[in-house]
């Protein structure tokens, strides 16, 4: 399915054309479909870990690593001996994979293409289709669809962690047409899930060039290097760096209180170029049903992610109150987690990503630097190994972990000259303004899917309308 540079507005009138009516063909469609539990047509937590796992270590996902429907975080390596006793369920292709914790979060995926070693935590449900029975991605297409996820609501039980017991998914009904039509039903919709699943793989791969391109410049030096070992002849334009880029670089390397560096940059602290360093606040009474977007903790979690399934609202004057004291978020700002169990977190949002209107709680700080061609370079640098160690060690408080302001001015910055961070700065930009576009692509595909979702499982509409629908405007 191509998405051109119109896809906003394509995608806009498909989806307002699915409000035309139902299909001439639903009713007799209908008729062929049966109603089951999904306890039929699926096993529930099929394998588990034993003694003949292949391995000595596991791939983890976490119920904090997953999304509504996506994993948020890459799973964690682990050794087998150090992974904890809740990492125990296999996950294989096909499976479809979905908290039992918290339901009303969606926090679930589809494993379309899973490593051999991948295991989940025990807090997460494991269907694994009967394939003579159900197409794994229309059972898939059953459990995300919102009013599955209304039925596990309506049966989950406890009260600090409301959760959903097997059993009851099990007895959940569910609507099942024949194979061709669940395979049908499936393509339409897993064309859009594989599109926010390219957008994300191609986000990782510009990512991957910025952050190569930083460490090449401001911690490897490499061409400050090729200078000093005569690599480099005045004029000459070597492969990655035209000429007149190689000359801003200096040819030698100083010492100074972050090791050897190029001459003429400096070891300071981030304080010299911060302009704010703010926190946000949450209002009386806490969180509304809704309102204005509140970024926390659980939101920065790294460029171009976001997981809309955990957002929390704030009132409107409440935002005004926020904006007014400089923790509305805006576009380029830095944002670090300052507190809590993943203290050093950080991420970067920009180009009306992931709002245009949207605001901080308590739980972090916005950086934003004296330049704004500062702020992506700053991003990168506080996300190096040694620097997230850094914050991590400013923890302040052994009761509550947390970091505060002072801290955060003292940490260590490599000031390079602005001329060099201008220029990685042009060259970033166009890697990260790439990946917030694939970012409200994705946004934007998932909400049509979303509507379509329902119509399809309920035989509101048939397939053919929805290629035809396609087909004149996508």
């Amino acid at each position: 399915m191509p998405f051109g540079s119109s896809w906003r507005r394509r995608l806009r009138k498909a989806s307002g054309a699915l409000g035309l009516g139902k299909a001439a063909g639903s009713a007799a469609m209908a008729g062929e479909w049966q109603t089951v539990r999904l306890g039929e047509v699926a096993e529930i937590n099929p394998e588990a870990i034993d003694n003949n796992w292949h391995y000595s270590y596991i791939r983890y996902i976490d119920i904090s690593s997953v999304g509504e429907g996506s994993i948020v975080e890459p799973p964690q390596w682990m050794g087998l001996l150090d992974a904890p006793s809740r990492a125990r369920r296999i996950v294989r292709e096909g499976d479809m994979i979905l908290s039992t914790v918290r339901p009303n979060r969606r926090s679930m995926f589809f494993a379309s293409q899973p490593e051999p070693d991948w295991v989940v935590s025990t807090g997460f449900l494991v269907l694994r289709p009967r394939q003579e029975k159900i197409v794994p991605r229309y059972l898939y297409a059953c459990v995300f669809d919102k009013s599955f996820t209304e039925y596990l609501v309506s049966r989950e039980k406890g009260a600090a962690y409301p959760s959903v017991l097997p059993e009851d998914i099990a007895d959940a009904i569910i609507k099942l047409p024949p194979l061709p039509e669940q395979r049908a039903i499936a393509h339409i919709l897993g064309t859009l899930d594989d599109k926010i699943e390219l957008n994300r793989k191609m986000n990782e791969t510009l990512e991957a060039m910025a952050r190569a391109i930083f460490k090449s410049w401001f911690v490897d030096f490499d061409p400050v290097r090729a200078k000093m070992e005569g690599r480099w002849r005045k004029g000459e334009s070597l492969p990655g760096l035209p000429a007149h880029l190689w000359e801003l670089f200096p040819d030698r390397l100083v010492d100074s209180e972050l090791g050897k560096i190029p001459e003429g940059w400096e070891a300071g602290v981030l304080g010299n170029d911060l302009a704010e360093l703010v926190s946000g606040a949450r209002p009386k009474g806490g969180a509304v049903e809704e309102g204005i977007p509140s970024v926390g903790a659980e939101n920065v979690i790294g460029l171009g992610l976001y997981d809309f399934s955990k957002e929390k609202f704030i009132p409107h004057d409440f935002f005004e109150q926020l904006r007014e004291r400089g923790a509305a978020i805006k576009l380029g700002d830095v944002l670090l987690y300052k507190d809590g169990a993943q203290i050093g977190r950080k991420t970067y949002f920009d180009r009306g990503f992931p709002h245009a209107h949207c605001a901080i709680n308590e739980h972090c700080f916005i950086l934003r630097l004296k330049h704004r061609w500062m702020q992506r370079y700053v991003f990168f640098w506080l996300d190096l190994p040694w620097i997230t160690e850094e914050i991590v060690a400013l923890n302040s408080n052994s009761a509550q972990p947390g970091i505060n302001q002072a801290g955060i001015r003292h940490l260590p910055l490599l000031r390079a000259q602005d001329a060099v961070i201008q220029q990685f700065d042009h060259l970033a930009q166009s890697f990260l303004d790439k990946i917030f576009e694939n970012c409200h692509e994705s946004r934007t595909l998932a909400a049509i899917r979303d509507a379509l979702l329902p119509k399809l499982l309920s035989g509101e509409i048939c397939v053919k309308d929805v290629k035809k629908i396609a087909e004149a405007h996508l």
